[in-house]
């Protein structure tokens, strides 16, 4: 019987020492690189459901539902009675926003295809609670009306507040149905007074923000606005607008660090990029730029105001037909500066003022007097730009007598006229070396 007991219990031992442990395998090696992004991980083979996992492997919990929302739930403003036939969605839209938004997991909110979605000014807000995707794959519409403003803030039509860790995408379209605010801008219409007009689609104090493929047309003025916005990523936009609607920028950056716009395709009254008071850190590849005003660094100092703009590449970009090419324009009477920029490998293409500073810069209908202070431009590189010039001046800059232009460098430039003819360069107070070939001859 003692016998017995002991072979038993020696077999139970050689038992359990055969059995590797959970995750320990070489086959199991990856777990734990799964496991770091959890949002991307679904169901195991033969498993019917993803399950939560602690770091160790070991199934903690079903996450079919947690609160009432699954883990990776998409929130259909189907659902809340959004019809997609062209009529008022914007309760439908709050209701669905804030759905996602309250998940204590990832979430989507879905806008279906080939559906149009009439959208009211409308803010969505945060903190979320998690990461949330805005799957934009039909249609969405502003108000054909100004009166649908009356009471909010006409700055907006579309604002993320607040709303970190978001990711904006679908390759739908939003339609800022803009044609009732240019016939009343001032500038189009001399005898009304200027207001300010509603912008598309605002992402302000978000962190962590991710907008791709994307369509954005005929906004009430700019298209799409990075305001104290930190760690962006912008790609695979769509920006159109005719070439005479007023204040059309593109993509419009202020106060926001640590930017990367890539693969965008801009043509609209106005500019297609817009860097402005609190740039930090913006870099902009593979742009295509055209129709509008180009691509500008300001205007900055506007009013007196002390603005900075810096760390700023351009890199690979086609411009046609822009009345700008490569602008950095200021307000005289300003202060702070504009440095560490760099403009690279860009192709111009019957571009007016192809380089161009500007610190005389002037938008008003009053005439700008001659002040003393200016905003600082400094450090700016601009390095294989070629291309043709649609007026007789290629390089032009005007830099402030009192601030002139410090640190100015042309390497590897060719601009010729449109029509094969040379063109020239203007230069008044400014620092400038050369480096390589530059046409036209810099200040000849």
């Amino acid at each position: 019987m003692e016998l017995h007991g002991l072979l038993l219990l020696s077999l139970l031992l050689f038992s359990f020492h055969s059995i590797p442990c959970f995750g320990n395998s070489e086959e199991d090696a990856g777990l734990y690189n799964i496991m770091e992004h959890p949002k991307y991980y679904g169901a195991f083979d033969g498993e019917e459901n993803a399950t939560d996992r602690n770091p160790d492997g070991f199934i903690t919990q079903s996450v079919d539902e947690v609160d009432g929302i699954a883990a990776s739930e998409v929130v259909n403003v189907a659902d809340y009675g959004a019809k997609g036939d062209g009529s008022d969605a914007t309760e439908a839209f709050k209701k669905a926003w804030l759905k996602v938004c309250s998940s204590p997991s990832s979430a989507t909110l879905m806008v279906p295809a080939k559906k149009s979605y009439y959208l009211k000014p409308t803010t969505f807000s945060g903190p979320c609670k998690s990461e949330v995707t805005v799957m934009i794959k039909g249609m969405i519409k502003a108000p054909p009306h100004r009166s649908a403003w009356d009471g909010t803030n006409r700055r907006h039509w579309i604002l993320f507040n607040g709303v970190s860790n978001l990711q904006v995408t679908g390759g739908g379209i939003i339609n800022g149905n803009g044609q009732i605010w240019w016939k009343n801008s001032c500038k189009i219409n001399k005898s009304l007074p200027c207001k300010n007009a509603p912008t598309a689609i605002t992402f302000y104090g978000s962190n962590n923000l991710v907008v791709e493929n994307l369509k954005v047309k005929n906004s009430q003025q700019i298209h799409v606005q990075f305001e104290k916005c930190t760690n962006v990523r912008a790609s695979h936009l769509s920006i159109t607008a005719p070439e005479n609607s007023p204040n059309t920028d593109g993509i419009h950056i202020t106060s926001t660090q640590n930017i990367n716009l890539d693969h965008c395709n801009i043509g609209t009254g106005d500019d297609c990029i817009s860097i402005v008071d609190g740039a930090q850190t913006v870099k902009a590849t593979n742009i295509i730029c055209g129709p509008g005003h180009g691509i500008s660094i300001g205007s900055l100092g506007a009013k007196n105001s002390e603005d900075h703009v810096s760390d700023v590449i351009i890199d690979t970009a086609k411009l046609t037909s822009t009345t700008n090419g490569l602008r950095i324009k200021t307000w005289q009477g300003g202060s702070g500066y504009a440095k560490h920029i760099r403009f690279q490998n860009v192709y111009m293409k019957n571009v007016q003022n192809p380089i161009i500073i500007d610190q005389n810069y002037c938008d008003s209908k009053e005439p700008c007097h001659q002040q003393k202070s200016a905003v600082h431009v400094s450090d700016v590189v601009y390095n294989n730009i070629k291309g043709t010039s649609a007026s007789d001046v290629a390089i032009d800059f005007e830099c402030s007598k009192s601030v002139p232009c410090q640190g100015i460098v042309l390497q590897a430039i060719n601009l010729v006229k449109e029509n094969g003819g040379s063109a020239k360069s203007i230069c008044k107070n400014v620092n400038l070396t050369k480096k390589g070939t530059v046409i036209p001859p810099a200040c000849a």
